[in-house]
C-alpha cells in the first residue's frame, strides 16, 4: 500500500483577504470624500454668509449716510424758509396761504427721517419732498420779487400822478395849498424826562432806569397861521433796543403817516390849540414793567407829519452809576 505524502507549510491568506481590503478602501474613500465635501460646503456657506453680512452692512451704511445727508438738506431748507418769513411780511402771508400743504410736506419728511429703518424708497421720497420744499420756497422768493417790482412800478405811477395832481392844485390854488401845509403845527423845547414818584406823591426827574416810574414828554406847540381848534398830537417813544413803547391796554395804538403807512404811537392827546400862541403840552407814559438803561428817543406827530424829536439817556443805577 502506497504511502500518501503530505506537504506541510503556512497557509496563504492572500486569496480570501484581497476582496475585504478593497471594500474597506472604498468605504474610507467615500467617507473622506463626504467629509471633504462637508468641509467645503461649510466653508462656502460661511463665505457666502460673510459676503451677505458685508453687503447688508454696506447697504445699511449707505442708507444711514443718505438719511443724514437728507436731514442736513431738510434743515437747510427749513432754515431758509424761516429766514425769509422773518424778513418779509409778504413771504409770511404767502406761506400762510399754503399752510396745510407745507405742513403735510414737512410732516412726511420728518416722519421718514426719524425712522432709523427707513427704506431706500422712503428716503428717495423724502429727497423728492425736500426738493419740492426748496422749489416752493424759491417760487415764493420769485413771487415776492415780482410783487416788489410791481409795487415799484405802481409807486412810481402813483408818485407821478400825485405830482401831476399837485401841480394842477398849485396852479389852481397855490395859496390854498400853502395854507394846507402850513396848518401843520411845530413842536419846540422838547424834553423827555424820566420821573421818580415818591411815596408822598412828590415827583422828581431821575437819570437812573431803576428809579424811573414813568416818562414825561413836554414840548411847546406853535404855528402863526394854523386855525384854532382841537389838534390830535401823537407821541412815539422808542426803547434802547429799538422796540416801540406801545401797549394797547395802556392807551397805545396806530396812526397813519402822511405817506399812507402806519406807525405805533405810545400816547396821544387832543390839544385845544389857539392860533398864534406858544402852547405848552405834557404827556406821561407809565408802563407795567421797569425801564431799561440806555437811550430813549421820542418823536412827535401832527397830521401825519413828524413835527419834533428828542432823546434821553437812562443809567443802570446803583452806587457807582
Amino acid at each position: 500500500m502506497a504511502e500518501n505524502t503530505f506537504t506541510t507549510g503556512t497557509p496563504s491568506n492572500s486569496g480570501p483577504e484581497k476582496p475585504k481590503s478593497n471594500k474597506n478602501g472604498v468605504i474610507y474613500g467615500v467617507l473622506i470624500a463626504a467629509l471633504v465635501g462637508t468641509w467645503g460646503y461649510m466653508f462656502y456657506d460661511k463665505s457666502q454668509t460673510s459676503k451677505e453680512l458685508v453687503t447688508k452692512e454696506n447697504q445699511l451704511d449707505t442708507l444711514t449716510t443718505s438719511r443724514n445727508e437728507l436731514q442736513s438738506e431738510y434743515d437747510a431748507a427749513q432754515a431758509r424758509l424761516d429766514d425769509l418769513i422773518s424778513q418779509n411780511s409778504r413771504m409770511d402771508s404767502l406761506v400762510k396761504s399754503k399752510d396745510k400743504e407745507i405742513a403735510d410736506m414737512k410732516g412726511r419728511i420728518k416722519g421718514i427721517l426719524s425712522n432709523k429703518n427707513a427704506t431706500a424708497a422712503e428716503l428717495a421720497e423724502a429727497k423728492r419732498l425736500i426738493e419740492q420744499l426748496k422749489s416752493t420756497t424759491e417760487g415764493y422768493v420769485q413771487t415776492i420779487e415780482r410783487l416788489e417790482g410791481e409795487k415799484l412800478v405802481i409807486t412810481g405811477e402813483r408818485d407821478y400822478a400825485r405830482k401831476e395832481r399837485d401841480s394842477v392844485v398849485v396852479v389852481k390854488d397855490s395859496l390854498g395849498k400853502k395854507v394846507d401845509l402850513g396848518s401843520v403845527l411845530h413842536a419846540s423845547n422838547i424834553q423827555l424826562s424820566p420821573i421818580n414818584v415818591k411815596r408822598n406823591g412828590k415827583e422828581e426827574v431821575t437819570s437812573k432806569a431803576k428809579r424811573a416810574d414813568m416818562m414825561r414828554v413836554s414840548f411847546d406847540l406853535d404855528n402863526r397861521i394854523a386855525q384854532a381848534g382841537d389838534k390830535e398830537i401823537y407821541v412815539a417813544i422808542t426803547a434802547p433796543d429799538g422796540s416801540p413803547l406801545a401797549v394797547e391796554a395802556l392807551g397805545s395804538g396806530r396812526f397813519t403817516l402822511e405817506d399812507g403807512t402806519e406807525k405805533l404811537y405810545t400816547v396821544k392827546k387832543t390839544v385845544a390849540y389857539s392860533t398864534g400862541t406858544n402852547q405848552p403840552v405834557s404827556m406821561d407814559w407809565k408802563q407795567n414793567s421797569d425801564f431799561k438803561a440806555g437811550d430813549y428817543t421820542v418823536e412827535i406827530y401832527h397830521d401825519g407829519f413828524k413835527i419834533g424829536a428828542g432823546k434821553v439817556h437812562l443809567k443802570k443805577g446803583g452806587l457807582f452809576n
